[in-house]
């Protein structure tokens, strides 16, 4: 089988907006979501900035049984879900047995285990929350979403890094176009806030120590970036059919075409110099999705804002596209919200296919003067109207991954 696959609804939760109409206003008014981090005492580390959802209320989505029992990492993947299902006009039966869920998440429960640990450390086993061991493995949030709305086909996690959010699409795109099954939930949920987690990443040097000014402290291929800044957020979209979609009467967003994944098998930490891979992931995508370079109007950067993997993803696509490169719009939405590790590739995947059906282009923001390397035709910091037919969004990500999704106009 071969069926078209499109984005009908989409759940998200970010530092510039909860809902997908909040996420996009927030997008296109090229909205600082990065702040002072408060989650924590900050003062021990370098950097002291992130992207934190504050207005996020878990009681608007949950029942009350359920608010009691799961935290953030779970109640971030409920809410995700619910809102795609309300995006879409779509009430799962409660017995699907041909409805898949994949997640993203580089961390998964990991920060509600690190508090569960000082309240051990603490006060002892005893204090010790019963739900703890059923709350810190990745899976635990595709499984609570199948639970939760009656989900009884596959339902799968990854921990690929960064670019776990887009692997998960890619993974239930090629699902759903295969005929596996016949919809599915899929993106990525990230909740890094805390100590522990901060302070590792801390510890290597590779956030933003601009703490002076927290709302330019992520800068995509700027000449003054120096690191990510770590935010949380989650991002959940429902794939359907083009069967389904037209029997349903649905308006898609977009449709997904291609997918493309590598692994650069050299570095955990840093890419490969030369982007070898992370150009082949672009190229597979592409030719997963039968499309040219030349058919692609714009391309999501990863754009960490990082020093080594800005010029290295912007040297691949010079080499994938060639003199293209010179025409094709790139944008990055990390100057807005930050860096949600597992999260944001699928957060950037909402916002193309938004782009896509909406003809604009959404900001890259605090981007001033282009870093050396760092040379292609970015969006300014506002919206760019534009008519795209093809779109193409890349995922970085440590231990050498490269994900790659190709978006064609519903």
């Amino acid at each position: 089988m071969n069926n078209r696959v499109f984005i009908t609804g989409i759940g998200a939760i970010t530092p510039i907006g909860i809902g997908r109409e909040r996420l996009w206003r927030g997008a296109l008014e090229g909205k600082r979501g990065v702040r002072n981090l408060d989650r924590f005492d900050a003062s021990p580390f370098r950097s002291k900035v992130a992207g934190q959802v504050d207005d996020f209320d878990p009681a608007a989505f949950l029942e009350r049984r359920a608010l009691h029992r799961s935290e953030r990492f779970a109640q971030f993947s409920l809410a995700a879900a619910r809102l795609a299902f309300e995006d879409a006009s779509f009430v799962p039966n409660g017995d699907d047995g041909d409805f898949g869920v994949w997640v993203g998440s580089a961390l998964g429960g990991a920060a509600y285990g690190e508090t569960q640990n000082r309240n051990f450390i603490d006060r002892g086993i005893k204090a010790i929350h019963p739900m703890l061991a059923l709350s810190v493995f990745p899976a635990a949030a595709c499984c609570n979403i199948a639970i939760t709305f009656g989900i009884h086909g596959p339902t799968v996690s990854n921990s690929n890094s960064c670019a776990a959010g887009a692997v998960a699409i890619g993974d239930a795109f090629r699902a759903v176009r295969s005929g596996y099954c016949r919809r599915a939930l899929a993106g990525g949920v990230e909740i890094p806030l805390t100590p522990l987690i901060f302070g590792a990443f801390d510890v290597i040097k590779s956030m933003s120590q601009r703490n002076s000014d927290p709302s330019s402290a992520s800068r995509p291929f700027d000449a003054d970036r120096d690191g990510f800044v770590m935010a949380e957020a989650a991002c959940l979209m429902l794939l359907e059919r083009e069967e389904d979609v037209v029997a349903r009467g649905a308006v898609p967003y977009a449709e997904i075409s291609g997918f493309g994944l590598t692994n650069d098998g050299q570095h955990m930490a840093a890419p490969r110099e030369d982007g070898r891979e992370a150009k082949r992931a672009m190229q597979i995508a592409m030719a997963d999705a039968s499309v040219e370079p030349a058919q692609i109007d714009h391309i999501n950067a990863h754009g960490s804002s990082t020093p080594l993997n800005d010029p290295t993803e912007s040297r691949a696509i010079r080499d994938v596209f060639g003199s293209d490169a010179d025409r094709i719009i790139v944008s990055g939405i990390k100057g807005m919200m930050g860096h949600a590790l597992g999260a944001t590739g699928s957060v950037e995947a909402a916002l193309c296919a938004l782009g896509l059906r909406e003809s604009v282009v959404v900001p890259t923001v605090n981007l001033e003067t282009p870093a050396e390397g760092c040379d292609l035709r970015y969006s300014p910091a506002v919206p760019t109207p534009l008519r795209q037919k093809a779109v193409l969004s890349n995922s970085f990500g440590f231990g050498g991954l490269n994900a790659a999704l190709v978006f064609k106009a519903a």
